[in-house]
């Protein structure tokens, strides 16, 4: 998102230029530091829109230097309260490699299987967040093309029924879920959740707040009716402008400046 090829598809998405002003290149330190106060920033985002519960949930993000490794939010630690100093440095093979908190055995089963499964995959996000854990109880259904919004997510969300409803505690049921998503940005698992990935820590966190609203747009429509759909020319159209990396990496922005706006205590380290 930091060259000429990223400021042409803003272009080519419908951003005018000059709308926003895309970050400059980083070192690797500097980036590490981006992505853990974002990392920081999306846990305190979540839960302020209530998909925190409990000690479930929880995003990662890829080292920039170590590629297999990733921060993620240590094991029982609030959302609301998460810090940038609070998240933890994991290698693929479940050791904590740096910080204090403890590891979700559930976090390194999914993540690190989808992070060694998807290189391009800087960050994923799952909660058990209400509209989309109902989804998933419903077999074998996927994210229908029912308005523009839900158009972001067309031909780009995989099913995965394998150890559905059971806590995945090992890396062959998270190695299931990442065969499943293969190359797209969400993957609803069996009665369990939603998982997004991105090639940010923003737009990992803009494709599970969107696709948590679209969940929950298509239970209200089908509990009163029957949906009328997009068209596929129409729906493929709205997926090109709004459901690529750098689209969602910009629909994150507003949401990003509003925390800012509430504090900026947890960019302590």
């Amino acid at each position: 998102m930091t060259d000429t090829a990223a400021e042409q598809q803003l272009e080519e998405t419908g951003v005018v230029d000059g709308i926003v002003d895309l970050p400059d290149a980083l070192s690797v330190d500097e980036e590490r530091r981006e992505r853990k106060t974002k990392l920081a920033g999306a846990l305190r985002i979540f839960g302020n829109f209530g998909f925190s519960e409990g000690v479930a949930g929880h995003i990662t993000a890829r080292d920039p230097e170590l590629q297999d490794h990733f921060w993620v939010n240590p094991f029982g630690k609030s959302f609301k309260q998460m810090k940038v100093s609070d998240l933890i440095l994991v290698s693929h093979k479940g050791e904590v490699v740096e910080g204090s908190g403890a590891l979700n055995t559930a976090a390194f089963a999914i993540h690190s299987q989808i992070h060694e499964a998807r290189p391009d995959v800087i960050a994923a996000a799952h909660c058990h967040a209400l509209y989309g854990r109902t989804f998933s109880t419903l077999a074998g259904k996927t994210l229908d093309p029912i308005s523009q919004d839900t158009c972001m997510f067309y031909n780009d969300v995989a099913l995965c029924a394998e150890g559905g409803g059971a806590i995945v505690l090992d890396t062959s049921g998270g190695e299931a879920i990442a065969t499943a998503l293969g190359d797209k940005k969400a993957v609803i698992h069996q009665n369990h959740g939603v998982i997004t990935v991105g090639e940010s820590v923003d737009a990992a966190a803009w494709w599970f707040i969107a696709l948590e609203r679209a969940c929950q747009s298509q239970l209200l429509a089908e509990s009163v009716g029957t949906p009328t759909h997009v068209s596929p020319e129409s729906a493929q159209f709205s997926f090109e402008q709004s459901g690529n990396p750098l689209a969602g990496w910009f629909q994150f922005q507003p949401i990003w400046e509003d925390l800012l706006a509430s504090g900026t205590d947890f960019i302590d380290e």
